[in-house]
């Protein structure tokens, strides 16, 4: 058995040879109250950083075993120790030591949501830490003595602080274990209550600024207060604090099922609430001002994408009568215009599931969303090949059961369609659907619907295996993440600008390795998008997100994925610019 002494006499027969000699350390440590796996090194100090895993078992970890009994407490506590270590880290380490990513730990961490993460493992025996560390190097000389420190004097420090019940913040893992327990019993409750959304009183909605996730602090913040008129209550797992008293009972808007138009003034906040819910389709950290904010697990944000690629999306419901006789039943470009590119992305949602639609008119093609009385005066229905959103709204949600979400700060026709108006007026909600009906029915539009046909029920697609090509020169899986808004896919580039609920790079990196699951176990060219997706998701369910690694074999681990929705991942399909579909 080899223990961390072993590691010593490695580093010292090792230190100042050629940085391959690292090698000699892989293997697997009994550090007495935990085991270290050493499962890759890297070739060089400027290489992705060397693999290790650290395990304990529950009975040292002493972590209470109702914080991981079910499912939905065991994500919570696996995104919540990663936080713990990635913060010990920070505090006990020296950072760099040598070139390159010498001397540094690294584990994967989350922003504000919490999502399942393959960062930490929770089993019913013990806890494992996946985690990764650049070996020091001066050159491609090993710096043995920093390793030693590194391995043997700051590694079980961080392991007692972070992964020891008896020295974490217990109370901040308990708050945070219950508070995603609460989200999922709300978000299970939503469809008997009629909603699709539910905003928590006394929630706070700002962000900090434009470049940060974290909420906006200061006397000026104005909490969360639901009109009367829309007020529901959950009833919860775990008691809450709502004005200053706890229960089990939480109450805030609910936001039905339908069409829903947030409106109000320039600056009041009715972007900053579409913008919560649509970060609600996941749980929220405790103090985030968002925790209490759910949104349907299927509901997707919809906007113009000038330029994006489009393959085989029957757009005929919306566009159609092209100029030069162009087919819109199986429209493919290369370069979308705004409004086709909306119609494409909300047949896209819809053909793998979403049932709540997310827009805001200042990320929408205005052509698309309406076409008022003087301009069908103008335009003749027969030279103008868009029917707009507003005459095909009210058909989706009766017809196909597709509720919308629709911030409109410009344009009052929209009144005659919508079923709840929520006025948003120096960020406070008003219930004005009744006055909005009214000010409908006094002031005409004088417009006549555009509709001449249903919505088409729409073809499967088929995406070929052949298209699905993530090889570049001699490299057979060349999938990089430059940023959570952009996947390099073989030789294509993946913009995800306009997918806006992938909300960390650890995501992004999950859907590119997605696609290239799809592509391997389900393109066969007679599996529709829908479900390809469903299989992959099914498949994660099953054997969990390592099954995500192109070159996964234990022990080997992949510590840097978190959970994305099918939904992304058939986004990212859809904007891979080489895929075919039948």
């Amino acid at each position: 058995m080899s223990t961390l002494d072993d590691v010593r006499r490695i580093l010292a027969r090792i230190n100042g040879r050629g940085y391959k000699a690292y090698k000699e350390m892989e293997g697997a440590y009994d550090a007495g109250s935990f085991w270290v796996f050493v499962d890759h090194v890297q070739g060089d100090p400027f290489a992705a950083p060397s693999k290790i895993r650290v395990r304990v078992s529950h009975e040292i970890a002493g972590i209470p075993s109702v914080l991981w009994k079910n499912t939905v407490r065991r994500v919570a506590l696996r995104d919540f120790l990663p936080r713990a270590l990635h913060r010990c880290i920070r505090k006990m380490t020296k950072g760099q030591r040598g070139i390159g990513k010498s001397g540094r730990w690294f584990i994967d961490v989350g922003g504000q949501e919490v999502i399942e993460r393959t960062a930490m493992i929770v089993t019913d025996q013990w806890i494992e830490a996946r985690m990764e560390v650049g070996l020091p190097a001066s050159g491609r000389t090993i710096l043995g003595k920093y390793a030693e420190v590194m391995f043997c004097q700051e590694l079980p420090q961080v392991v007692k602080q972070g992964l020891m019940w008896s020295q974490l913040p217990q109370q901040a893992c308990e708050q945070m274990v219950e508070t995603v327990e609460n989200y999922h019993a709300i978000r299970q409750q939503l469809g008997d209550k009629g909603l699709v959304g539910f905003v928590a009183d006394e929630s706070i909605l700002p962000r900090a600024s434009g470049n940060s996730d974290r909420p906006l602090i200061g006397e000026t913040v104005v909490p969360f207060h639901s009109p009367e008129s829309l007020r529901v209550s959950f009833e919860l797992p775990n008691p809450v604090s709502q004005r200053g008293a706890s229960s089990n009972l939480i109450t805030g808007m609910g936001v039905p099922q339908g069409i829903t138009l947030i409106v109000g003034g320039g600056y009041h906040g009715k972007s900053t609430l579409l913008q919560a819910l649509q970060r609600g389709v996941y749980p929220h950290l405790p103090g985030d001002g968002r925790e209490y904010i759910v949104t349907s697990p299927d509901a997707v944000k919809i906007r113009a994408e000038d330029g994006r690629s489009v393959r085989q999306v029957d757009i005929s419901g919306f566009i159609d009568n092209l100029p030069q006789g162009q087919a819109t039943h199986a429209f493919s470009t290369g370069n979308a215009s705004g409004s086709t590119s909306q119609a494409a992305t909300i047949v896209e949602a819809m053909e793998v599931g979403s049932q709540v639609l997310l827009m805001d008119e200042d990320t929408c093609a205005t052509n698309f969303m309406i076409r008022d009385a003087r301009m069908q005066a103008l335009v003749a229905k027969e030279c103008e090949p868009i029917t707009p959103f507003l005459d095909r709204v009210r058909e989706l949600s009766a017809h196909h059961g597709v509720s919308t979400i629709l911030v409109m700060g410009g344009c009052g026709d929209y009144f005659d369609v919508a079923n709840t108006v929520i006025l948003v007026r120096h960020y406070r909600p008003e219930d004005v659907t009744d006055q909005a009906k009214k000010i409908a029915i006094v002031q005409k539009t004088g417009r006549c619907q555009d509709v001449k046909k249903p919505l088409p029920s729409g073809h499967p697609r088929l995406p070929l295996a052949a298209s699905l090509d993530p090889s570049r020169g001699h490299r057979e899986v060349n999938i990089t993440i430059r940023a959570v808004d952009e996947i390099v896919f073989g030789t294509e580039i993946i913009e995800l600008r306009g997918v806006e609920q992938l909300v960390e790079v650890s995501q992004t990196r999950a859907v590119g390795c997605a696609l290239l699951l799809a592509a391997r176990q389900f393109a066969d060219g007679k599996t529709s998008v829908k479900d390809m997706v469903e299989a992959v998701e099914a498949l994660l369910n099953q054997e969990g997100l390592d099954r995500l690694d192109p070159f996964y074999h234990p022990p080997r681990h992949p510590g840097n994925f978190a959970r994305p929705r099918p939904y992304e991942i058939a986004a990212a399909l859809n904007r891979l610019r080489s895929v075919q579909m039948r």
